[in-house]
This record gives structure tokens, sequence and C-alpha cells, in this order.
């Protein structure tokens, strides 16, 4: 399992856009984040800055992507969500988001990564 932290701006004259498409999410949409081994996909707002935590359980993370972003529904989504969100200048090529570095994680108890 891969833990992924993401962030972006949203822009503020379509906030409620935006807010309006997250409270009903298309099954589709959902359906195409779970084939791509996807779980436990969040995404939090604070202020003007999106943050969204997700965790990739597949073996091939390129490929479930791409497979992903060839999905029609997923595409149509984007095309009325990609407007409410201005990326980051660091956001890598052909990337929406920004991918942020993992540089804590709490593991559970008893279990010992160090050994």
């Amino acid at each position: 399992m891969k833990r992924i932290a993401q962030t972006i701006r949203l822009r503020p004259e379509h906030r409620e856009e935006y807010l309006r498409l997250h409270s009903a999410v298309w099954p589709g949409v959902e359906a195409a984040l779970h084939r791509a081994n996807i779980r436990n996909y969040s995404i939090f707002l604070h202020g003007d800055v999106l943050f969204a935590y997700l965790e990739y359980h597949g073996e091939d993370i390129e490929a479930d992507m791409a497979i992903m972003e060839a999905d029609p529904e997923t595409q149509r989504w984007w095309k009325l969500t990609d407007p409410c969100q201005e990326p980051f200048p660091d956001r890598g090529e052909g990337r929406q988001w920004s991918e942020l570095p993992e540089i804590w994680h709490l593991s559970p108890p008893g279990d010992d990564a160090t050994a």
C-alpha cells in the first residue's frame, strides 16, 4: 500500500461549484477510482487550499492511473472540476495536483518498522 498526499488551490470564484460537485460525486467516477486500486480517498479544504489523501493498493500505479485517466466519465468529471482548481507552479509536468512527500507516519502499536 502506498499513501499519497496532494494539494492544489481552489479558485475562490468556483468554490461553491466545486463543493456542490463533491457533495454528490458521480458513481462512475467512484467506480473508476476503485478499479484503479485507490482506497481511503479524502479531500479536505482549508481556506482556498485543497488537500487530498489516498491509499493505492495495486501493483502498477502508472498502469492503473492510465486506465483511470482514459475513463470517459472521469474525463467528463475533470472537465467540470479542473476549471475550479488552480495548480501550484511546482506541480510537475502533466499534473494538476502537486504531490507531497511523506515525512512521518504513525505506525500501529507493536508494528516495529525498524526491526
